[in-house]
């Protein structure tokens, strides 16, 4: 025989098509490893939301909100006013601006922050400040209480009330003197006591409607208390501040201020004068609503608010300055990082025990 019967013959089988293969299963992932793709997650610093609004849209309506503070100042004070604020307003642009480029950052001074870090440094000054000082504090305030720091929602104060404390200790008697609205019919210029100094120093007290509607002696953001209690509505309006801040701050203010009036009445002037004189409206929407330098829990806020407020009228009442909302938000800004650790919620299950017949686990 020619062929080896040993030799078994090699036959080939069909392959099957492609579609009768079953399909392949995809090797599990470990644990470590199974991570769940979140669509549309981004992680990044601090303000964070839960819906649709953007930084620079909360930001434009923020400065919508100060626009008639703006306009009501430069109303009562013309001029002198409103070059204060455009000052203040192009110096904290650009100072944002050459500190992104110098770090080597996108450039986002069109975002808003550095805007209204601007505006609100300038209604916290008096009219007849000297540019250049607004051009110190504003640069001061970008550069020192907020990029050194990382940038927008890394900064621990708030960069307008940084500016100003500075201008505060640089500049002391400057940022005292104050002039008197052109719509009293002096002449430009002239000097005058704000209804704080007047009430603290020399015991008047000034009419609460005259404060209620501003046209008093003071800084830019002292007066009109209606316009920027309807500016702060606006804002909780349209749900970017917490009514727990203003209403804490306002609310232990008053409480503070009627403990001590009720203590000495001929010496301590009425609760509702301190709601309207002074940067406490200003402070209490503005300032303390701050997402970036405020708790993030519900106890932390009430702590801030409630806290600020009384050391506000404290420092008014007690210390050597009428003012003392500037201070008083600066000192809690840098309880925050403590406030929002202690009044940390329990995470689910921590601290729970649970009984088994072996004992407890």
């Amino acid at each position: 025989m020619t062929e080896d019967i040993n030799k078994t013959e090699k036959t080939e089988l069909p392959k099957p098509e492609a579609s009768a293969l079953p399909p392949k299963k995809k090797a599990k992932p470990k644990a470590a490893d199974a991570v769940p793709e979140v669509p549309g997650l981004v992680v990044s610093s601090s303000p964070h939301f839960l819906n649709t609004e953007s930084v620079p849209g909360i930001m434009h309506n923020v400065i919508l909100a100060l626009l008639p503070a703006c306009l009501v100042s430069i109303y009562f004070f013309r001029f002198d006013a409103l070059i204060l604020i455009v000052t203040c307003l192009f110096a904290c642009l650009l100072t944002e601006y050459l500190c992104l480029k110098f770090r080597g950052k996108p450039i986002v001074i069109y975002d808003g922050s550095a805007a209204i870090t601007g505006i609100l440094l300038a209604l916290t000054l008096p009219p007849s400040f000297p540019l250049y000082g607004a051009v110190i504090g504003s640069v001061f305030a970008i550069a020192i209480g907020k990029q050194i720091f990382g940038g927008l929602g890394l900064n621990i104060f708030n960069p307008a009330l940084l500016g100003r404390a500075f201008l505060q200790a640089t500049y002391p008697v400057l940022i005292t003197t104050w002039t008197e609205p052109a719509t009293i019919g002096t002449v430009d210029g002239v000097t005058a006591a704000t209804p704080l100094a007047l009430m603290k120093f020399e015991g008047i007290a000034s009419d609460h409607l005259t404060l209620f509607f501003g046209n008093t002696a003071g800084s830019l953001g002292e007066t009109s208390a209606v316009i920027l209690l309807l500016g702060g509505l606006y804002l909780r309006y349209k749900g970017y501040i917490n009514w727990k801040l203003p209403l804490g701050y306002l609310g232990a203010m008053a409480l503070t201020g009627a403990f001590f009036y009720f203590l000495d009445s001929q010496k301590y002037p009425d609760p509702l004068f301190h709601l309207l004189t002074g940067g406490a409206m200003l402070g209490a929407w503005f300032m303390v609503t701050d997402m970036v330098t405020t708790p993030v829990t519900n106890l932390g806020q009430w702590i801030f608010a409630i806290t600020a407020g009384i050391i506000a009228v404290i420092i008014r009442n007690l210390g050597g300055l009428p003012e003392g909302v500037m201070y008083s938000i600066l000192l809690m800004n840098s309880f925050v990082p403590l406030l929002n650790r202690w009044t940390r919620p329990r995470v689910f299950g921590k601290g729970l025990t649970v009984e088994t017949k072996g004992g407890t686990s």
